[in-house]
């Protein structure tokens, strides 16, 4: 079987819709067996309609960040299906910053396979993750700082794809643009082939996903290095914080008294 490779996905750096998309920060994320509307469900996203073609995932994408002013971290995602390995899959696409389809992602996998790819645009952090049966089998952000739980099983593939793992290896060499060879890995997981014509050409489905809740705290670490070298160290808990909060409520609310010279010492 002949394997893709990075230089399959070299068009990616004269695009610019994908360079429009990498600046910005992008998301991508391709879950077989789930429909559009199943996938947007299960990322809890308010069904916004359809538009044709990535011109219109943009006009929506815009639209909710003018609306919103940017003052929270939900977003517009845009889903199609596409043929792949084994059946259908979801693509879903937005431009959230790269951070927002991850927290879904063992959702998405949990009976089935999901991989994805993500940009955060600015100082890029560019990450990968593949999930099967709701576990992150393999993710990085560094080729050669892989995590989960079969984090070596890619390594001969992404060997072939042109991946620099930092050793001399015959065939492809390593390649000089990791971001075409994790399309290129993500391809050889899915069987789908990602072209500029494939994104801009679909007739998307659109959900509004909103901003992850806040996360449940338990306690507040003070952690401060003096001048002098000297360190403090503190670990207060939950409910000492809310008891302190409501006793200096309750004295900011008692009557000022002002002792007088003859007044008894406290």
């Amino acid at each position: 079987m002949t394997v893709v490779t990075a230089r399959d996905y070299a068009w990616i750096r004269s695009s610019r819709m994908f360079g429009d998309a990498m600046r910005g920060g992008y998301g991508l994320a391709l879950v077989r067996g789930l429909a559009p509307t199943d996938v947007l469900r299960l990322m809890e996203a308010e069904p916004k309609g359809t538009g044709e073609g990535l011109e219109a995932l943009v006009e929506e994408h815009l639209e909710h960040r003018d609306a919103t002013d940017y003052r929270d971290d939900s977003f517009i995602a845009g889903a199609f299906t596409v043929p792949g390995a084994d059946g259908d899959w979801t693509l879903v696409f937005d431009f959230d910053g790269g951070v927002g389809v991850t927290r879904f992602m063992p959702a998405l996998s949990r009976n089935g396979r999901a991989v994805s790819h993500s940009t955060n645009g600015g100082m890029p952090i560019d990450l990968f993750d593949w999930y099967e049966g709701g576990e992150l089998r393999t993710g990085f952000e560094w080729p050669t700082n892989r995590y989960g739980s079969t984090p070596d099983e890619l390594v001969p593939v992404m060997r072939e794809i042109g991946f620099d793992l930092g050793e001399d290896e015959d065939g492809t060499g390593p390649s000089t643009d990791t971001k075409a060879a994790v399309l290129a890995l993500t391809e050889h997981l899915t069987g789908v082939r990602l072209t500029e014509q494939l994104l801009g050409n679909a007739e998307y489905h659109f959900g509004h996903v909103p901003e992850a809740p806040a996360e449940e705290w338990t306690k507040v670490i003070i952690d401060v290095t003096g001048a002098d070298g000297e360190r403090f160290h503190e670990e207060v808990t939950r409910e000492e914080v809310e008891a302190a909060t409501a006793l200096a409520r309750t004295r900011a609310g008692e009557p000022i008294v002002v002792l007088g010279p003859s007044s008894p010492a406290p």
